[in-house]
């Protein structure tokens, strides 16, 4: 297992921040836990914590864009976008404001803090404020590419980082654009559409239908919005059944975006893999991810019932 992508979210930013003057972070008395206590340390005067006070972090954010800074701003993704989601829309978004977003802890894998922690519906809030960009890196060498990208583009940008330990699947040499995919796995049966801490088990599941005779396609959907539309209706075309695959609610997520493209341009039965209307609760990672239905094996099924309706 690879480092947590809020992690490779701490070092990354520290290192971009040394050389880029401009850029200013804030934090909501959480910066060990989100990692920007390494910018910290790098580079104390551009670091601010404003306390536990997550909607004048983000209009601080705000203000310091306005005044021609970059800001990269942090806390948990529950509070980020759930807390502050009247900033991040009216202070941020509709000005279209140089914010940079980053939350960590999102998803089931916060683990033993339980529901009241475990963001799950971050991604659909985010997704339907105009002018934001949303983006779930898979690893440490995506996040890293995905911070770099973000600090040159001008613009507000959510990016979802998760606390645990993931796989790593980037490819060498890799460049993050938003709007475009990477497929990880040719396949011709069924396509599996994952982001954040679910590509890993897609590329383990695919390996398992490879087992049992199934040509499966992997695609990394980093950039939810926008999304990669034209790699969507090409998996649709080539493989006639789609799975998709999050470490967030089914509704409103990863899964609703790539149906949407489906519906209105090649419609085949499509699977979403995810929390299906739930919270979370306390438990383990491993555990959680086996109890909501967020593995491999449970890919493998839902591939294999896609199939079936082919």
């Amino acid at each position: 297992m690879g480092k947590a992508t809020r992690e490779a979210y701490g070092a990354a930013l520290a290192e971009i921040g040394a050389k880029n003057k401009n850029i200013v972070v804030l934090d909501a008395d959480l910066s060990k836990s989100t990692k920007t206590d390494t910018f910290k340390k790098v580079v104390p005067e551009r670091f601010f914590n404003v306390g536990i006070a997550e909607q004048n972090l983000i209009s601080v954010g705000a203000g310091l864009a306005a005044a021609g800074k970059i800001p990269f701003v942090s806390s948990f993704s529950m509070f980020a976008t759930g807390r502050a989601f009247e900033q991040v829309r009216n202070a941020v978004c509709y000005a279209k404001l140089n914010v940079k977003i980053c939350a960590t802890h999102a998803g089931i894998t916060v683990g033993e803090d339980g529901a009241t922690h475990q963001s799950l519906e971050d991604i659909a809030c985010m997704r339907a404020i105009p002018n934001l960009t949303v983006i779930v890196p898979a690893d440490e060498a995506e996040t890293k590419a995905v911070v770099s990208w973000a600090a040159e583009y001008n613009g507000p940008v959510y990016v979802r980082l998760g606390r645990a330990g993931v796989a790593d699947v980037t490819p060498e040499n890799y460049t993050f654009t938003p709007g475009k995919s990477t497929e990880l796995v040719a396949g011709t049966d069924v396509s599996i559409i994952a982001c954040g801490a679910l590509v890993g088990p897609a590329v383990d599941a695919a390996a398992m239908l490879k087992e049992q005779g199934v040509s499966a396609r992997v695609i990394n959907m980093a950039s939810i919005k926008p999304i990669d539309a034209d790699a969507i209706i090409k998996a649709a075309t080539e493989t006639g059944a789609i799975v998709t695959a999050e470490e967030h609610n089914i509704i409103g997520g990863l899964g609703a975006a790539v149906a949407e493209v489906v519906t209105e341009h090649k419609p085949v039965p499509v699977i979403r893999v995810g929390t299906n209307d739930t919270f979370g609760e306390s438990g383990t990672p491993k555990e959680l991810m086996a109890k909501y239905g967020l593995t491999a094996e449970h890919i493998v099924e839902a591939a294999q019932t896609a199939i079936k309706r082919k």
